[in-house]
């Protein structure tokens, strides 16, 4: 940021040096109508750029939600149409039987999964 600033500083000189050679060869010319410097012009800009704040970064993207036990007991219950146990579950998932309880629990009271018969468990 610095660095920009300097060369735009240097930029800024370059050119009202410029203006003042063009005004002194316009007057040996023949005097003719002193043009508005363009010089000034950019100076501001310079400036109203130099003072401007840095630009923002966009947010980062954000990741995707780790997969959660119910969301794995949910996939494997609704690849079967005729529905699966809690012992087939505990065997495709490796959770212990609580887990595998709490979850069937969870799922049930959020209407995503039913019982069809007593035991085994399909999607809504």
């Amino acid at each position: 940021m610095t660095q920009l600033k300097k060369d735009l500083q240097s930029m800024v000189k370059t050119l009202n040096a410029l203006a003042a050679k063009i005004d002194a060869i316009s007057k040996k010319m023949g005097g003719a109508k002193k043009a508005k410097s363009a010089p000034k012009k950019v100076a501001k800009a310079v400036k109203k750029a130099v003072k401007a704040k840095p630009v923002k970064k966009s947010a980062p993207k954000k990741k995707a939600a780790p997969i959660t036990a119910a969301d794995t007991v949910l996939k494997i219950v609704s690849r079967y149409k005729r529905g699966i146990k809690t012992a087939g579950i505990k065997e495709k998932t490796g959770y212990n039987s609580k887990k595998v309880q709490n979850i069937v629990f969870k799922l049930r009271s959020q209407r995503k999964i039913k019982s069809a018969v007593k035991g085994v468990y399909v999607k809504a």
